[in-house]
């Protein structure tokens, strides 16, 4: 085995030597599930990261499970082709290496340090960027209500519209598929600068395919939601259009939303549900809270094992439901294609990975 090798797999397993490892040494045994590390970013902020181990998993959902989507409780609109694009039926995919992610969706707070120290100006905030808000003068009707969501100049992830104070343990949103990948790169190069990343490991956003089993929380089965298939079980546990208030209104959103209150007409903070929040693998608000950018370009007919990257035309695939969304847009299996890589949305946020390299 190649040193190299030897070291990423000790780095894995959360061992440290300070010593060079002779070309013959055995590598050491790979992490428990749900080890933890904490990434220092400096200035007295960190980001956790969880290990997943490699596994098998269902990609896609049943006919069933589609039509409890477009119904009354899941309310996502019938006769649309966005549920095609969960593939005709459940299939069988595998994830072949672990990896370690996010416990949460990137905060303002650890976005914030990278633009500090990096200077990066995202998309949203260059001069001829523009972003997606929630419309502070969208009015509900006796009709099916419009889309209450604006793109606008002026606003990004520093201020995206929510209508109250942005806070450091938000997720980050009005992010794009170039500005997460930026932040990688970024905590890529602090790291390996530091001596903490040995050769063969990167930061970077998560493969659909690791998405996709990450949110699974390690079952095998083809599940609406982590917890199971009834929307009740999921009080308590997510950020979702619920029957809370909207900002600055005596509303809640029209359209089908999860019979409890969840504390929040708007965004949570990140991992606001605590143990109750989180999967199998320790990970918080992968359904629900914010659409999550992931590393793979969109295919309409279905997800791919391995990563899935296009030349031209690239419309990076979001996963998980936002804060604002019906319950049938908050189950593992959904997935949309953004306009572009420089596309954001106050809705939109991503994770971080670290493993091998994709793409």
């Amino acid at each position: 085995m190649r040193i190299t090798n030897v070291l990423r797999l000790l780095f894995l397993s959360g061992v440290i030597f300070n010593v060079v490892l002779p070309a013959k040494s055995s590598a050491a045994d790979p992490p428990a599930q749900g080890t933890s590390k904490q990434i220092d970013l400096g200035a007295d902020v960190s980001l956790e990261v969880l290990y997943i181990p490699p596994g098998k998993f269902m990609m896609g959902s049943t006919p069933e499970e589609k039509a409890w989507a477009t119904g009354i409780e899941g309310g996502a609109t019938p006769g649309t082709v966005r549920e095609s694009y969960e593939g005709e039926k459940p299939r069988p995919m595998q994830v072949k290496d672990g990896f370690w992610m996010g416990r949460t969706e990137v905060s303002v707070g650890q976005f914030k340090r990278f633009v500090e120290e990096s200077g990066y100006v995202t998309d949203a905030e260059k001069p001829d960027g523009e972003t997606q808000v929630f419309d502070p003068n969208w009015k509900i009707t006796a009709k099916a209500p419009p889309h209450p969501w604006i793109s606008v100049k002026g606003k990004s992830w520093r201020d995206p519209g929510f209508g109250f104070p942005l806070r450091d343990c938000y997720p980050v949103v009005c992010v794009s598929w170039n500005d997460g990948r930026a932040f990688c790169k970024w905590l890529t190069e602090r790291e390996r600068k530091a001596g903490r990343l040995p050769e063969g490991l990167e930061y970077r956003l998560p493969t659909e395919a690791e998405w996709a089993y990450a949110c699974r929380g390690g079952s095998t089965e083809s599940h609406y939601f982590w917890w199971g298939d009834d929307l009740r079980d999921g009080e308590g546990r997510l950020n979702i259009s619920a029957v809370d208030f909207l900002p600055g209104r005596n509303k809640i959103w029209p359209l089908a939303n999860a019979p409890w209150s969840d504390g929040f007409a708007f965004v949570s903070p990140v991992d606001h549900y605590g143990e109750m929040g989180r999967n199998g693998f320790g990970l918080a608000d992968m359904c629900g809270g914010v659409w999550e950018i992931v590393l793979d370009h969109f295919d309409p007919t279905g997800g791919h094992e391995e990563v899935y990257l296009v030349d031209q035309n690239r419309r990076p695939v979001c996963r998980g439901g936002n804060y604002y969304d019906v319950p049938g847009n908050a189950r593992c299996a959904v997935r949309l294609g953004l306009k572009s890589d420089y596309y954001s949305d106050s809705r939109d946020g991503f994770r971080i990975c670290l493993g091998v390299p994709r793409g």
